[in-house]
């Protein structure tokens, strides 16, 4: 089928957007209603602009029309007081993109389960903006993806409209960077780093973000904005690993990794302190590292360095697994299968309503299968949400933290740190817990019953 050529934008038309977005005037479009998403349209709406949401899944745009919200660091009543001043309304009815001055993806950017790049949600989505799209207009992905994926897997499929990049509309990168329960930095604090498909699009970009964000970083291109936030995400992986690997080998010595953190961060330079755990879980730092590992072999090359990491870190989960039954059988002389496992908090980290790619799941469906019966408890989650890893687990209820219920088990995971836990009542009841936070020692709490892992 031959492509449809529609008018070229206007000469002129670049500084009279920038104008709009300077006068706060414009119209954002921003498709994908999740962790990054409404955090962007609620930011977007409160700076003044009029914000539209797009999303595929009707009950959550039910929800957020009726002035509800489905993220807990979002209230109800935020999404209710921009529904009722009219700088928002959500929808899934994408031909509405033609009424937009800027189109913002935030979509999902998974890996399949041979650890590869799965872009199905950035085409789709792209594809979907074909048919609406208008001279004009910018669009911006703000996915975690691979340097390359804006050029070349984006641009060709708008292009496909008989519009060109650069010319009739304007294509730039932004990765987003939330941190869900951060209370210090949100969508609006935190420095915006921003590329564009050539100079206009940047000029574009940038216009707009600095109405949104308190600063905004400019890069030369697309590829650099985009290995910008890989190279903060495996930062993170890289030295998550790295204390996860001296946690073992200092156990071995009988140290105390964590107390080794806590005196290693008192230096006041060279050092930044990182924590191990039961694993990594999140959107970002258990995916994002193999996106580059995968597009380093298209140029006959391997990250070996992350490779590693990827390797200590999802090792993890298992060894909290062993840890636990070597514990049992020490502590009181049983063996795992039959005993029965209470894992605290099934949240990818302390104090979030995110269980995404949490290790804490991962620890449960191994639990299950040396024979181990598995309850948990979250106060985040009264039950475990669908996931595409583990969906025998959805609707599993969270168990009430009841003295009654605790003597009864044999062993208490602690996968999630959360505040709101009540480690005492833990510390009390429990005949044996297995702890992947030291959220025990952190609170002063000291007992023969609970093992560090």
């Amino acid at each position: 089928m031959a492509a449809v050529v529609k008018q070229s934008a206007a000469p002129g038309s670049i500084d009279a957007l920038i104008a709009r977005f300077r006068g706060h005037q414009a119209r954002i479009g921003v498709i994908g209603l999740g962790y990054v998403g409404l955090p962007l349209v609620r930011a977007v709406a409160e700076r003044g602009f009029v914000a539209l949401g797009f999303d595929i899944d009707s009950a959550k745009i039910g929800i957020l029309n009726a002035g509800g919200s489905y993220i807990g660091h979002i209230s109800g009543e935020t999404i209710a007081m921009l529904r009722e001043s009219r700088r928002f309304e959500a929808t899934d009815d994408f031909a509405r993109l033609a009424e937009v001055d800027a189109i913002l993806l935030c979509v999902p950017t998974p890996l399949t389960r041979q650890r590869e790049p799965d872009l199905t949600y950035v085409t789709r989505t792209t594809e979907s903006i074909v048919p609406h799209l208008r001279p004009g207009q910018l669009v911006v992905l703000e996915s975690t993806t691979y340097p390359g994926t804006t050029r070349e897997v984006m641009r060709p499929i708008l292009e496909r409209s008989g519009l060109r990049s650069g010319r009739d509309f304007f294509l730039a990168y932004s990765p987003e960077r939330e941190d869900p329960g951060n209370q210090e930095f949100g969508t609006s604090s935190i420095p915006k780093v921003v590329g564009g498909d050539g100079s206009e699009a940047l000029r574009l970009a940038c216009a707009l973000y600095e109405e949104i964000v308190t600063r905004v970083v400019p890069v030369s291109s697309v590829d650099v904005a985009e290995a910008v936030k890989l190279t903060e995400n495996i930062f993170r992986a890289v030295n998550i690993a790295l204390v996860n690997e001296l946690k073992i080998v200092y156990e071995a010595m009988g140290i105390d990794i964590w107390e080794v953190i806590e005196a290693a961060k008192t230096k006041p330079f060279g050092f930044m302190p990182f924590y191990p755990g039961p694993g990594l879980g999140g959107h970002c730092i258990p995916i994002d590292p193999f996106y580059l590992t995968w597009k380093a072999r298209e140029f006959d090359l391997s990250a070996r360095f992350i490779e590693l990491a990827g390797e200590v870190n999802t090792a993890m989960p298992g060894r909290v697994v062993d840890k636990t039954m070597a514990a049992l059988s020490e502590y009181s002389g049983r063996a795992l299968k039959g005993a029965r496992a209470l894992v605290v908090g099934v949240a990818y980290k302390k104090n979030v309503d995110d269980m995404r790619e949490s290790p804490a799941l991962k620890i449960m469906e191994l639990l299950e299968k040396r024979g181990a019966v598995v309850s948990f408890h979250d106060p985040f989650f009264p039950e475990i949400l669908p996931s595409r890893e583990h969906p025998g687990f959805t609707g599993r209820k969270s168990t009430p933290l009841d003295p009654t219920v605790l003597v009864e088990i044999d062993v208490a995971l602690i996968c999630t740190d959360h505040d709101a836990i009540d480690y005492q009542l833990l510390a009390q009841n429990c005949p044996l817990i297995v702890d992947t936070r030291n959220a025990f020692a952190s609170r002063g709490i000291a007992s023969d019953r609970v093992v560090k892992a």
